[in-house]
């Protein structure tokens, strides 16, 4: 994908609880610098799906207005990210014996062995997002990274696919057009989310993000410097406002705000003397309770989703290659005593993931809440393009140039 003719980079990720919009361009001596960040309620989404094109559309235009209003720029073209329990990853391989006559592996081969690998049967209402290529394999010699130049006979690819369903994206891709702007790359938001906040180093060790987005958690695990497994856990922050609500018998909104301003996810960080206020609400008085009963609503929802998500690592075997730990991000990595649970839970290091990659950001922005939208522009401002299926796809992008974008972006 190349660079917008204007200069400016947009990343939009459009979540269950809010929108969020991020500008970027180069400035002066090169460097990728943000000039203004945007949010705004998100109402029209279920579980990072669109249930409501107009309200989804206001957001979309309230988010970007005000990038555009702190930038003083005008924007045309979005990155925009894409999740929800639609989403599914597959691993899959591809084998094509070598064409030339000296047995010199070309990028024609490589392209050729990719198209293999992503000849799989997917249902109808499917399309493929991203195919991403893990290793390949020359004759049986494994690990190879780029095989450009090798000699071989035979060349195999290991990739992992990215599917979603085409109704989602649509609609998607409606909204944001409906708001007068046009999506130029629509990427799977745990994977921008992963670019803006893991280290090479730690996606080499094997690395569980975990984005704990509103309505869903996005889960993407990295070993040996690629994804391997991409998965939805269809439960997210506004589960666990849900649950202080039910409990507290308080207002969704007077909830929230308790979530942010008191909440914690682990027992032993609370003093047994803390003490939380709850608002009144049609008359009652308002009421003191100990924090640590407010700990007891918020910790077991958190242990349930991290737990949801061992066990789908578990049955895939992946536990046990994770010497880069577990890195948090997302709003509900907010919430205090996030990490010491997730350590608890997986048993391995766990950090939040902050997203400080880009010059110019105010340490307001340096934030878990921004990873997606940061991330959204990181993937714009180096080119690649691992969209496929026609989903915001530039006219005339061909297999040579994604190829490219492909090379630059993982090896």
């Amino acid at each position: 994908m190349t660079v917008p003719h204007d200069g400016l980079i947009v990343g939009l990720d459009i979540g269950t609880t809010k929108v969020c919009a991020c500008i970027a361009e180069t400035n002066d001596n090169g460097i990728l610098e943000v000039i203004g960040v945007g949010t705004a309620p998100s109402q029209g989404l279920r579980r990072g799906v669109v249930i409501n094109i107009e309200s989804t559309l206001k957001s979309v235009a309230a988010a970007i207005e005000a990038a555009e209003l702190m930038s003083g720029r005008e924007v045309e073209s979005v990155i925009t990210g894409i999740a929800g329990a639609h989403i599914e990853g597959i691993n899959s391989r591809g084998v094509v014996a070598v064409s030339g006559r000296d047995r010199e592996i070309s990028s024609e081969d490589i392209a050729r062995v990719i198209e293999a690998a992503k000849a799989i049967v997917i249902p109808m209402d499917r399309e493929v997002l991203h195919v991403i290529p893990q290793e390949f394999i020359v004759d049986d010699q494994r690990g190879i990274k780029d095989p450009l130049d090798m000699i071989g006979i035979r060349l195999e690819a290991e990739v992992h696919i990215v599917t979603g369903s085409v109704t989602s994206a649509q609609n998607l891709l409606k909204c944001v057009n409906r708001a007068g702007f046009r999506v130029s790359e629509i990427v799977l938001e745990s994977l921008a989310a992963s670019r803006a906040v893991l280290t090479e180093d730690e996606k080499e060790l094997g690395v569980l993000l975990i984005d704990l987005g509103g309505g869903t958690t996005d889960v993407l695990v990295h070993l040996d410097g690629a994804p391997y497994h991409t998965d939805v856990v269809a439960l997210g922050g506004s589960q666990v406002t849900n649950d202080i609500s039910i409990i507290l018998k308080t207002p969704l909104d007077v909830a929230e705000r308790i979530k942010k301003e008191s909440g914690c996810c682990y027992l032993p960080l609370v003093d047994k003397d803390e003490r939380v206020m709850i608002p009144g609400v049609g008359g009652w008085p308002a009421a003191t309770i100990p924090r640590q009963e407010l700990v007891k609503i918020i910790q077991p929802r958190m242990a349930e989703i991290f737990s949801m998500v061992r066990d789908q690592l578990e049955k895939k075997d992946y536990m046990r290659h994770l010497g880069g730990g577990v890195v948090l991000t997302g709003g509900g990595a907010l919430i205090p005593g996030a990490a010491e649970l997730a350590l608890e839970v997986f048993e391995i290091p766990a950090r939040i993931g902050i997203p400080d990659k880009l010059r110019g950001l105010v340490e307001e922005y340096q934030n878990p809440v921004y990873a997606t939208a940061m991330g959204l522009v990181l993937y714009g401002s180096e080119g690649v393009s691992v969209t496929e299926g026609g989903i915001g796809r530039r006219k005339g992008e061909g297999l040579m140039s994604r190829l490219k974008g492909w090379m630059k972006e993982f090896f």
